[in-house]
């Protein structure tokens, strides 16, 4: 399923071969069909996705659908449209142009999903990427992509930041996207990926922030936005000051915005609740809890 010697192969280039020891039975252990309820279901469609190709559009499509929730996309396989929960094209679009080029630059993207933005990465001339993402579903579904539209020395693998052997500092650029808030300790997030990172390498980090001037971050006690695991909301003041204790320099706010329903949406391919349902219907610009409706903040920072 996970072709180790290309991986092997890939983190050797990065001078990364001793990270095998350590990611080779962590990796074989996720990927166990016992691992999730569902994996050994996943697997078979996997087989089956391969086995199709594109001579059969609507089994194929029935296939990618079984792997539903797509929460981040859009993809076009063999012009089926997978539309997901997110237009992470539209975040891509805002940010591919305010960060470093990417162009022969080894990538590490924390928290990945199913690899939408890692083969961006790879599009923009990345040499390699490595993303980690501890959901079953969305290795599965980055395999499944990555057979119709391969990319070479692109992985997502069924990981955690901390899992990684540290320190690395491998990687010409970091990504964190939608990661921070839903850390208990943001600090020690932070401080885990700077040490991913060369010197000199760019920290790419997104989270959702608090509107206001000065330097606090809040607490849910209970949901924001309907989510259950979020801990901290900075303000974007604060965010620098977590960047700049964290290590970084050269902090720089590079996109503000506020999410809309047409970035984060139900649809076909992500069936449940989202966005829509999460704000207030009486004053969309709150959530249902009546904090700030989500605005997200895109900053970068270098390693020393």
């Amino acid at each position: 399923m996970l072709d180790f010697q290309e991986l092997w192969r890939c983190l050797a280039d990065l001078d990364l071969e001793s990270w095998r020891e350590h990611l080779q039975p962590l990796i074989v252990e996720r990927l166990q069909d016992d691992a999730h309820g569902d994996f050994g279901r996943w697997r078979q469609t996997l087989g089956e996705l391969q086995a199709v190709g594109t001579g059969d559009p609507q089994r194929l499509r029935r296939l990618l659908l079984s792997l539903a929730p797509w929460r981040k996309g859009p993809f076009d396989i063999a012009g089926i449209r997978i539309d997901a929960e997110w237009r992470s094209d539209i975040k891509w679009k805002r940010l591919r142009s305010r960060i470093a080029p990417l162009q022969d630059r080894a990538v590490l993207d924390v928290g990945c999903g199913n690899g939408y933005y890692a083969l961006q990465m790879h599009a923009a001339g990345a040499r390699a990427v490595i993303g980690i993402d501890p959901t079953l579903l969305y290795v599965l579904q980055f395999l499944a992509v990555e057979h119709f539209l391969p990319a070479a020395s692109v992985f997502v693998l069924p990981l955690r930041l901390h899992e990684l052997p540290r320190p690395a500092h491998a990687f010409d650029t970091t990504f964190s996207m939608g990661v921070l808030y839903h850390q208990r300790s943001p600090l020690e997030h932070l401080r885990q990926l700077r040490q991913t990172l060369r010197p000199g390498g760019q920290l790419v980090i997104e989270t959702i922030f608090m509107p206001g001037e000065e330097s606090c971050a809040c607490t849910p006690t209970g949901r924001y936005a309907r989510m259950r695991n979020v801990w901290l909301l900075p303000t974007i003041r604060e965010l620098t000051t977590w960047l700049l204790r964290s290590g970084f320099r050269d902090v720089e706010i590079v996109d503000q915005s506020v999410t809309t329903t047409e970035e984060q949406r139900s649809t076909e391919w992500m069936t449940f609740e989202s966005l829509r349902e999460a704000l207030n219907p009486d004053d969309p610009e709150r959530t249902v809890e009546g904090w700030p409706a989500p605005r997200r903040v895109v900053a970068v920072a270098n390693a020393p």
